[in-house]
């Protein structure tokens, strides 16, 4: 992809690059439907329930057979809900979902951008998702969607502070936003930073988690309270795309998470022989696990419980997780 990028512009690049945008499309929407599946056996597992066993060889078509389903239900437009902005919501809620992978180093060679603010770019096309889901709830027309909807920006809003603040003390630690650079100073200090920043791990964990609107922090889609949330008055493959960016967004924080904390593709104990990509699928599979792991054994929390943790407890403590790195790194 590297070599792809530096030639000069021709038809033949473009018609290349958009069919490994096409391939990475299609992988995505692989990682998505079978993350489901598998999600629903953890938790059946953890709960002593079967999961999905009926549709295909132990239920590995049930999520086929859903996404089907989806597509080929009726898509409803409210009679009084604002036509454009309700039919262009989901696609503003899943595109910046998408292009967040774009930066994504999976190893030293294999990335589709090398860019100079790779974290800056992750924060500001993340936030774009906050406007999709306001717009999906305002335009329903429904007293149940715009509360929803106000609800779930005020939570992305409030866990968007921390969960910036926790990335910073490893800006300062590294000198730069470039994310392949990041992995490269872990590779050359021999340390990952999940060690040193195990305290602005903790809060990405918890605020990726709030970001992503997944329980314990689900009160957007509360349905015993809203509904629904947000996205009541949806229907089909519209409906989708709310959960499909979802579940981009768990590829794109798990694998953030990988690159930040956990040396990305660099081998642990010397296993050098092993691919970088092994490596970073193993790291990233863990972190997937752990945000299936917390659906199924967290209660959902109080709104005020929720809030008031963001503003009472995570930003001051990344707050603290800033100043002791800077401490840190001006004495030494």
């Amino acid at each position: 992809m590297e070599a792809l990028l530096s030639q000069p512009f021709s038809w033949l690049n473009l018609f290349l690059m958009i069919l490994l945008a096409v391939v990475v499309l299609l992988v995505v929407l692989l990682f998505v439907m079978y993350a489901i599946y598998f999600e629903r056996k953890i938790i059946g597992w953890m709960q002593l329930r079967k999961g999905p066993n009926r549709v295909g060889p132990y239920g590995l078509f049930q999520t086929v057979a859903d996404v089907l389903k989806l597509m080929i239900k009726e898509d409803v437009v409210p009679a009084k809900a604002d036509r454009i902005l309700f039919l262009i919501a989901p696609i503003i809620a899943y595109t910046p979902a998408f292009a967040i992978i774009a930066v994504i180093p999976y190893t030293e060679k294999l990335y589709f951008a090398d860019v100079n603010v790779g974290l800056l770019y992750y924060g500001a096309l993340s936030s774009l998702t906050i406007t999709g889901i306001l717009l999906g709830g305002w335009a329903s027309n429904n007293k149940y969607s715009i509360m929803g909807g106000m609800r779930s920006v005020a939570q992305m809003i409030s866990y968007e502070v921390p969960l910036i603040m926790s990335f910073l003390g490893i800006v300062l630690m590294t000198g730069s936003l470039n994310l392949i650079d990041i992995v490269k100073a872990q590779q050359e200090n021999g340390v990952w930073f999940i060690f040193p920043q195990f305290l602005g791990f903790i809060i990405f964990l918890i605020a990726g988690n709030a970001e992503l609107n997944r329980t314990p922090f689900d009160l957007p889609e509360a349905e015993n309270e809203l509904v629904a949330g947000y996205h009541v008055e949806y229907s089909g493959f519209r409906f989708a795309f709310f959960m499909l960016s979802e579940y981009v967004y768990i590829f794109a924080l798990s694998s953030l998470m990988t690159v930040l904390f956990f040396g990305g593709w660099d081998a642990p104990f010397g296993l050098d022989f092993i691919p970088g990509i092994v490596w970073f699928i193993l790291k990233f599979l863990m972190l997937v696990f752990y945000l299936f792991w917390a659906r199924s054994t967290f209660p959902r929390v109080k709104t005020d419980q929720l809030m008031g943790f963001a503003w009472k407890v995570l930003i001051p403590l990344a707050l603290l997780n800033v100043m002791v790195t800077a401490l840190f790194k001006t004495i030494f």
